[in-house]
């Protein structure tokens, strides 16, 4: 379960990080449409949400599916400019299938990593399109309706939209974080240069890191998702952000230049489990026999045979379902004399829920 980028070959002066403000103005959108996402940023979202004016609040909501439970690639920009206009000028020059079709890829589809055309001219994504965005509501049908029939109209309309927020309230949070943002960069930057990239990747996310074989040298994002780009031919992008956590998003479409988003100091916050850990650890709770075995495990140190005993089941299957547990971090073992007795640790089970989270948000 991760995302993949082969940059087998490429030159390390095209690995880049650097702060995105239209990256970052992405992030705060999405914040304020999914608040319970951010707990951190409960302040800055409940002061910034109700100092909107009713009529910019009313144009987000139309437009919210572009950020609200992903984010459109066009939001992650593989080449950061020093200003929010100098992005968007960079957007205006995008052709209008390719910015439709980034701006409507609004759901994690399945075929995303496969490349999916742009619904301006191919009649399936257009459906798709259509669909998906009906399922969110007739406002966000009627605003794909109408990017669809006047794209050009429409994406003049995105980028007053995003203007409108940089007046409201980015402008103010932006020159609060990009200082943070820009020495986050130059940290991994000259990680990067003195002592390797598997380092700066290590520095920026504990979900990150260089896979190095025979085959080649892949970038791994440890996310719930599979997807594999290659980075030959563009280049990487790592975006340091203030208003990501607790997500870690991968731009891998086919044919686009792969960008990753990461929070930044993220060493600082929990959630540092690996996806696969965490699943395991769900799926050794899911077994009623391990869950029963759990709750004297809870209470206090047990041999195989008592729990045997207690249970009415044989030795070698409670060692079976211990192995699980154990594999999966659940349980600890101490030998007394000349028994083994097992324990459950508390305080793995006690951070699962909050690991289970961050892992299907990340």
């Amino acid at each position: 379960m991760s995302v993949t980028i082969d940059i087998t070959g490429l030159p390390p002066e095209r690995i880049v990080f650097c702060p995105s403000p239209l990256a970052e103005l992405g992030n705060a959108l999405h914040a304020l449409a999914e608040p319970a996402h951010h707990a951190r940023l409960h302040a800055w979202t409940t002061t910034t949400s109700a100092a909107l004016k009713p009529e910019l609040a009313d144009r987000l909501h139309e437009a919210d599916f572009m950020w609200r439970s992903t984010r459109s690639d066009f939001l992650l920009p593989a080449q950061p400019r020093e200003t929010l206009a100098e992005e968007l000028d960079d957007l205006d020059r995008l052709d209008d299938e390719t910015f439709v079709g980034a701006a409507l890829e609004i759901s994690c589809s399945s075929r995303y990593y496969e490349g999916i055309p742009s619904p301006l001219v191919d009649e399936a994504s257009r459906r798709r399109a259509l669909d998906l965005a009906a399922a969110r509501g007739p406002r966000q049908a009627a605003f794909v309706e109408r990017m669809l029939a006047e794209p050009t109209a429409t994406r003049a309309w995105i980028r007053r939209l995003l203007e409108d927020c940089d007046d409201a309230f980015f402008a103010d949070t932006w020159r609060r974080v990009r200082i943070q943002l820009a020495a986050d960069a130059r940290h991994k930057t000259e990680l990067l240069r003195h002592k390797g990239l598997a380092e700066a990747l290590d520095a920026a996310s504990s979900a990150l890191w260089l896979e190095e074989d025979e085959r080649g040298s892949r970038i791994v994002v440890d996310k719930l998702a599979h997807g594999r780009t290659e980075a030959q031919g563009h280049g990487v992008t790592l975006l340091p952000t203030a208003f990501g956590y607790p997500h870690l998003l991968a731009l891998s479409a086919p044919g686009w230049h792969p960008v990753i988003q990461y929070p930044a100091a993220s060493h600082e916050v929990g959630g540092n489990e690996p996806v696969e850990t965490v699943m395991m650890r769900v799926e050794a709770l899911a077994h009623p026999m391990r869950a029963r075995l759990c709750r004297n495990l809870a209470r206090g140190a047990y041999s195989t045979s008592e729990l045997a005993d207690a249970y009415g089941i044989s030795a070698p299957e409670v060692s079976r379902h211990l192995t699980v547990l154990r594999k999966a971090g659940l349980v600890t073992t101490q030998r007394r004399g000349r028994y083994v007795l097992h324990q459950l640790d508390h305080a793995v089970v006690a951070r699962l829920g909050s690991d289970f989270l961050e892992s299907i948000l990340r």
